[in-house]
C-alpha cells in the first residue's frame, strides 16, 4: 500500500526519517551531502514535503521523499528535490511521486536529477519534461596541477573576510555578478549570517580583492566537504564553492586570480581533490576552468514543466 503525505513542517520523528533515507541515499549515489546530526541541508529547508508511505500500519516505512521550494527561484519557478531510498527503487515510487509532484504545482516546476541517470531521463521523457539546465561537476587534482601565484590587476589587493564587518560588502558584489542565477541572486545577507553557522565555514578560505578605494569589488569564497565513502575515494574535497567579480572589474584577470587563490589555499590545507559546480551553457567560465586543469566528472540535470 502506498500513501502520500504532504507536510509544510516536518516533526521531530520525521526528519530524523528523511534524515536516514537521505544518508542511504548518499551511501548509495554519493549525494546528497547530509550529515548524520544537526540541521537538514539547506536544499531541504522550508515548505513543503512529500512523504510516499509503504506498508501498513507498524510496518509502514518511508519509501521516498521530495522537497518542493514552493517560494521558488529567483525568478519564480518551484523547485523540487525527489529521492526514492535504496531498497525501495523500481517498484514505481519514482513515477508516484513526481506525478504527485507535478499534479500538485501550478505553473513552471523544475526537478532536479543529480548524476544525469538514464532512469531520470526515461521519467522526463514520461512526463513531457524538458532538459532546461545543465550544472556541471568538474573536478581537478590539486598535486597534479601548476597553480601559480595569482597576478592581480593594479591597484588590488587581497585579504580575507571578517565576520560582522563584511557581509552586505560581499552581498553586494553578488548581486551585481548574479543577477541572472536562478539561486545566486536571491542569496543575501541573512543567508550569508546563517552560513557562517555552519560547520565547514572558514573565514581563512574566503578571499576578497579590494580596488585602491577600499571598495570589495570580487571575492571567492572556499568549502571544504567532509569524506564522502561514494565520491572521490572516500577524502575530503576542497570545492571552489562561488567566485563574484563585480562586473565594474571584469576583464583584467581579476577572477582568474581570485581562483587561483583559493585553489593554492585549497592545495595547501591538504586537500588533493578540488571540485565547482558551474552552469553548462556558460561556456568562458568552462574554458577557463579546462585551463586550470578541470574536467567535468559529473552532470546535474533539471527538467522542466510549463513555461
Amino acid at each position: 500500500m502506498r500513501e502520500f503525505v504532504w507536510a509544510d513542517e516536518l516533526t521531530d520523528d520525521r526528519v530524523e526519517d528523511v534524515r536516514a533515507l537521505l544518508l542511504a541515499a548518499r551511501e548509495t549515489d554519493g549525494r546528497p551531502d547530509v550529515e548524520p546530526g544537526g540541521a537538514l541541508p539547506g536544499e531541504f529547508s522550508g515548505p513543503r514535503h512529500l512523504l510516499c508511505l509503504v506498508g501498513d500500519g507498524a510496518s509502514r516505512v518511508l519509501a521516498g521523499y521530495a522537497h518542493l521550494d514552493a517560494r521558488g527561484d529567483a525568478f519564480g519557478r518551484q523547485v523540487a528535490e525527489l529521492i526514492v531510498h535504496p531498497a525501495h527503487r523500481r517498484h514505481g515510487h519514482g513515477a508516484a511521486m513526481l506525478d504527485e509532484l507535478v499534479g500538485a504545482v501550478t505553473g513552471s516546476l523544475r526537478i532536479w536529477a543529480h548524476g544525469d541517470h538514464p532512469a531520470a531521463a526515461r521519467l522526463a521523457t514520461r512526463f513531457g519534461l524538458s532538459r532546461a539546465r545543465e550544472l556541471l561537476v568538474m573536478g581537478a587534482s590539486s598535486a597534479e596541477q601548476e597553480w601559480p601565484e595569482p597576478v592581480l590587476p593594479d591597484g588590488v589587493r587581497l585579504r580575507t573576510f571578517v565576520p560582522g564587518q563584511d557581509e552586505q560588502a560581499v552581498i553586494d558584489v553578488n548581486a551585481r555578478a548574479f543577477d541572472w542565477h536562478p539561486e545566486q541572486s536571491a542569496f543575501d545577507v541573512a543567508a550569508l549570517r546563517e552560513a557562517q553557522r555552519e560547520s565547514w565555514f572558514d573565514a581563512d578560505g574566503f578571499f576578497l580583492a579590494e580596488n585602491a578605494d577600499g571598495r570589495v569589488v570580487g571575492f571567492h569564497w572556499t568549502k571544504v566537504h567532509p569524506p564522502n565513502p561514494r565520491r572521490f575515494g572516500g577524502q575530503p574535497v576542497g570545492e571552489v564553492y562561488v567566485v563574484g567579480v563585480d562586473p565594474d572589474a571584469q576583464g583584467g584577470g581579476l577572477g582568474k586570480a581570485l581562483t587561483l587563490a583559493g585553489l593554492r589555499h585549497l592545495r595547501d590545507r591538504g586537500l588533493d581533490q578540488v571540485i565547482l559546480y558551474v552552469e553548462g551553457d556558460n561556456e568562458p567560465a568552462v574554458a577557463v576552468y579546462r585551463k586550470l586543469g578541470f574536467t567535468t566528472v559529473d552532470t546535474d540535470v533539471q527538467y522542466a514543466t510549463g513555461s
